[in-house]
């Protein structure tokens, strides 16, 4: 690979790294063409999956302030490119490298932050936004349904006590007038 062709390469990665929000380092040894491209498509618009030579990787890493990462880049190494949601992509490796042993999830980084292997796997098991956001906008409501009930509970207690006490003098008034 020529120089200039290098420059261009680790700049175009450093860029992924400060555009990101999250990254998935992970080794792709044994996989196959086909196997990259159907990792690729699972993991869907929202980020991109990069095969690099590890020196480029490191370099463009530190040029993007990103550190706490390259004993990450060891051996055939991939970077999945997070931007947005990360809770998805993340779902998506790790149900691809549970499917194909010979993908190994390495680490990530995410929020200024190195992530270990567990960690990847703890942000791949959480809820996506949308679920979360649904169960508190849930939460929410039947909370505001329990409101409205107890604000009603009083009227309605002083209209059957009234109505109690209307029947009451009407049948107050029956016997009086026999």
């Amino acid at each position: 690979m020529a120089k200039a062709d290098k420059a261009t390469a680790v700049a175009d990665i450093a860029e992924k790294f400060k555009e990101a929000t999250a990254t998935v380092v992970t080794e792709y040894r044994g996989l196959t063409v086909s196997n990259l491209a159907e990792l690729r498509r699972s993991l869907g618009a929202g980020a991109s999956y990069t095969v690099a030579k590890n020196t480029l990787v490191k370099r463009a890493a530190s040029e993007a302030g990103i550190e706490g990462l390259d004993d990450l880049f060891a051996g055939p190494t991939a970077i999945a490119f997070i931007n947005g949601e990360p809770v998805d992509a993340a779902k998506a490796i790790k149900k691809f490298a549970k499917d194909n042993k010979a993908l190994v999830i390495k680490g990530g980084y995410m929020d200024g932050k190195a992530l270990s292997v567990s960690e990847v796997e703890r942000i791949a098991d959480l809820e996506s936004r949308e679920v979360l956001l649904s169960r508190v906008a849930g939460a929410l409501k039947a909370k505001q349904s329990q409101a409205a009930a107890l604000f009603v509970a009083p009227a309605s207690q002083v209209a059957r006590l009234a109505a109690a006490l209307q029947e009451k003098k009407a049948g107050s008034e029956n016997t009086d007038a026999a």
